[in-house]
C-alpha cells in the first residue's frame, strides 16, 4: 500500500514505549507499530459508529414494526427448519 510521509509529535514516554516494542521484536519498525495502532483505533471508531446506528434502530418504531412483520412472515419456516434439524440429529 502506498505511504505518505508525515511528522508526528509524541510524548517522550510513548516514544520510549514504542521503541521498547520494536526492540523486543513485537513490531518491525516504529512506523509499523504506529500504522497498526492507528488502523486498530480507526476500526474501533467505525465499530462504535455502527453500534450507535443499531442502537438507534432499537428505538425506531418503523424499524421495530418491520422487524416484527419479517419475524411473523418467517415464523413458520423457522419452526419447520428447527423440526428438520431435530429430525436429522
Amino acid at each position: 500500500m502506498p505511504t505518505t510521509r508525515t511528522t508526528v509529535a509524541l510524548p517522550a514516554d510513548l516514544l520510549r514505549g514504542i521503541e521498547a516494542v520494536v526492540q523486543s521484536g513485537c513490531a518491525a519498525t516504529r512506523n509499523d507499530f504506529l500504522a497498526t495502532a492507528v488502523r486498530r483505533e480507526l476500526d474501533r471508531i467505525q465499530r462504535e459508529a455502527v453500534d450507535r446506528e443499531f442502537e438507534a434502530m432499537a428505538d425506531d418504531p418503523v424499524y421495530r414494526q418491520e422487524a416484527r412483520e419479517i419475524s411473523d412472515e418467517y415464523h413458520l419456516a423457522d419452526w419447520q427448519a428447527l423440526r428438520v434439524a431435530e429430525d436429522d440429529s
